[in-house]
């Protein structure tokens, strides 16, 4: 975000008087074993029902897919999955025999509106342990299976899954850099602004609920709100100069933010009921890009006080700070959700591409994650800590990439025309 502050204020100039398997996490020796879980085949609610077949079959995919990108299971899937599973004992039987749980759905499309019951079943019980019904329009049947896919998650690992989640990022494929948001896999697409101007950098709300983005719509780069639920945008903050959003306290009450007012750009909080900030940094120079500690008792960021950007953390309660890094350039720290590692974007040497990496909180474990495929920036987190989205050139053009937070398994998000930038994932 630093290159992007610097681009910003060069726009301010001319108004600037105004199983088997495991998951190697990131931390050392942490490993998840994959568990077993049988994955039958859905039923139509009315037998010999095609729509109804259809729903039942395209719902089983998304959650096979959730499920499967989660890491967590070894997914046994059979032709005997075809079988009344709900009825027959003798299926149930033999799925005990791969796997400790099972899956089964049913699904009706009634046309304007569907409905959708799955259960799991612990085998070794022979019983229902969780039922979930689900109704609703045409556009909210991927949420259902998302949801579902994420209850079984935290039931069978105790952990929060991220099939809910979505990524917003600005994209220019209009020719101007608009909005948009996507679900975790790259489906359900959407544009969320036709400001036909300069937006960048959203930020969600803690309940996901909001988007705060830049935005030159009105000429300063003013931060907006994006109410999803209303389905309205409105202007948040309009202070002279530099308004970005950073992030949220763990209570969602207090925005971290950088701002200008006619100054060098610096680190602020804002209160987001009665808008009054509060400077926390005096004479560091241009800092940016703040970070909030899930805790909530410190922030990152990132300042060229030393003479080239490099990565902060400030303790909030005593004002005291340290540096983390000593590279050519850091840039758009985020804070990982367990407080253990931050990544951000940089590079060791002024000759080198921008890569990923991540650091502990002392900066004496400094670990890069990408190398050697084009320019690798703006980085955020998945809810559950164990993926990163960036943006990345290595295909000629910037678009968003999710890669494993150990920096294995890249993978484009979404196939979109134009340049995509700042990708934040939410809640």
């Amino acid at each position: 975000m630093f290159k992007v502050l610097a681009a910003a204020m060069f726009a301010l100039a001319p108004r600037a008087g105004a199983g088997t398997e495991v998951y190697i996490g990131v931390s050392p020796g942490i490993e998840v074993k994959k568990t077993a879980v049988a994955l039958a085949r859905f039923h139509p609610s009315r037998p010999q029902t095609p729509e109804d077949l259809a729903l039942a079959e395209a719902l089983r995919e998304i959650i096979r897919a959730d499920l499967l990108y989660s890491r967590y299971f070894d997914l046994k899937e059979d032709a005997l999955s075809t079988a009344n599973l709900d009825a027959s004992q003798e299926s149930l039987a033999y799925w005990k025999s791969l796997a400790g749980h099972l899956i089964t759905g049913r699904a009706q499309d009634s046309g304007a509106v569907w409905t959708f019951t799955a259960r799991l079943y612990d085998l070794s019980g022979d019983k229902v342990v969780m039922e979930k019904f689900y109704q609703g329009e045409k556009r909210a049947m991927r949420r259902a299976a998302h949801m579902f896919a994420d209850d079984v998650v935290m039931r069978l690992t105790g952990r929060q899954g991220i099939a809910h989640s979505k990524l917003a990022f600005a994209n220019n494929a209009t020719g101007r850099k608009e909005i948009y948001i996507a679900d975790y896999d790259g489906e359900n697409l959407v544009r969320l602004t036709s400001d036909n101007s300069i937006d960048l950098l959203p930020r969600w709300s803690v309940d996901s609920s909001r988007i705060y983005y830049t935005t030159y719509r009105w000429g300063n780069p003013d931060m907006f709100e994006i109410d999803l639920k209303a389905g309205k945008i409105r202007p948040f903050t309009t202070f002279q100069g530099l308004n970005i959003p950073g992030g949220f306290s763990p209570d969602g009450m207090t925005m971290v933010m950088t701002l200008s007012r006619g100054e060098d750009p610096g680190i602020y909080t804002l209160n987001v009921m009665t808008k009054a900030v509060k400077k926390l940094l005096k004479g560091f120079g241009v800092s940016s890009s703040p970070t909030w500690a899930p805790d909530g008792g410190q922030v990152a960021f990132v300042s060229d006080r030393s003479g080239n950007p490099q990565l902060y953390v400030l303790d909030i309660a005593s004002g005291k700070t340290r540096k983390l890094t000593r590279f050519n350039w850091c840039d758009s720290p985020s804070w990982s959700p367990s407080g253990e590692w931050i990544v951000f974007a940089g590079r060791e040497t002024p000759k080198e591409k921008f890569n990923i990496f991540i650091t502990d909180l002392t900066g004496s474990q400094i670990r890069r994650l990408t190398s050697g495929a084009g320019d690798n920036e703006d980085p955020s987190w998945s809810p559950d800590g164990r993926f990163v989205a960036f943006t990345s050139t290595r295909n000629g053009r910037r678009e968003i990439f999710i890669m494993d937070a150990d920096g294995s398994a890249p993978h484009p998000l979404v196939e979109l025309k134009g340049n995509s930038f700042t990708p934040s994932w939410s809640q």
